[in-house]
């Protein structure tokens, strides 16, 4: 409980309360609850989802409203991921250089797109779904696959700095990582269903996996801003791979 707990206040605005103890606690040792993190906020947008659609509010009004209400339970700390690592991508210099540009406060237009194509995605996956329903449980299923790959990736890609968020935040052991997936896979499958389920979680474990490639060649390895862009990554992968497995 107090690593999920030290996971929801790294991790999102919820007002949850600092445990006794936390301290003590790391981000990495407390990454196997990241599934557990996902259930919150995938649950509270899924259910937000379900009152806007019961209350009869057209049905992209909604969506846009919904998965505003994740930005916000995150403080848009993924969005923000994205968009560093999109400006990051789109640089043409060498890695120092990169890594200096995702650095920098300003948003390029690299950024830009990359959230204007997440949002967009996102809200269209969810708007699609012919029963709000499916709709509510493909939001769970998102916020947790999202989330569940990031402590292996923590685990087995090298930090590209000295510094940052994914030096305060440690390196998972190995049991972490394989919980953090575990839980991670068994929820999807609970609100996906197994065949679609998981499909969405291979493809969301090949979609990390390909971005790990690309961060170590390109970065030297991850930072904060690649674990946010991942967990929209996967976030996108397993909306739209349900949208068209339930559609």
């Amino acid at each position: 409980m107090r690593d999920a707990r030290v996971a929801l206040c790294f991790l999102t605005r919820l007002p949850v309360g600092w445990p006794a103890g936390g301290d003590a606690v790391t981000l990495a040792a407390a990454s196997r609850t990241f599934p557990v993190v996902g259930l919150v906020t995938g649950g509270l947008s899924a259910i937000f989802w379900l009152v806007l659609r019961d209350t009869g509010l057209p049905v992209l009004p909604a969506a846009v409203l919904t998965i505003g209400l994740g930005v916000l339970m995150t403080g848009a700390l993924h969005e923000d991921g994205l968009a560093d690592m999109a400006d990051g991508a789109g640089a043409g210099a060498d890695r120092e250089r990169r890594l200096e540009i995702m650095r920098d406060s300003r948003i390029g237009a690299y950024g830009v797109l990359a959230i204007v194509f997440s949002a967009g995605l996102r809200v269209t996956c969810l708007a699609a779904f012919p029963d709000p329903r499916f709709g509510a449980a493909a939001l769970v299923a998102a916020h947790v696959g999202g989330r569940a790959g990031l402590p292996a990736v923590m685990r087995l890609l090298p930090r590209a700095r000295t510094d940052g968020l994914s030096v305060t935040a440690g390196s998972p052991d190995d049991r972490s990582a394989l919980l953090s997936a575990g839980i991670g896979i068994f929820l999807v499958l609970l609100f996906a269903g197994f065949e679609a389920g998981l499909t969405a979680a291979a493809l969301t474990a090949l979609a990390l996996w390909l971005t790990s490639i690309w961060a170590k060649r390109r970065l030297g390895g991850q930072t904060g801003d690649v674990l946010g862009g991942m967990e929209q990554i996967g976030e996108m992968v397993i909306l739209l791979t349900l949208v068209v497995a339930i559609t």
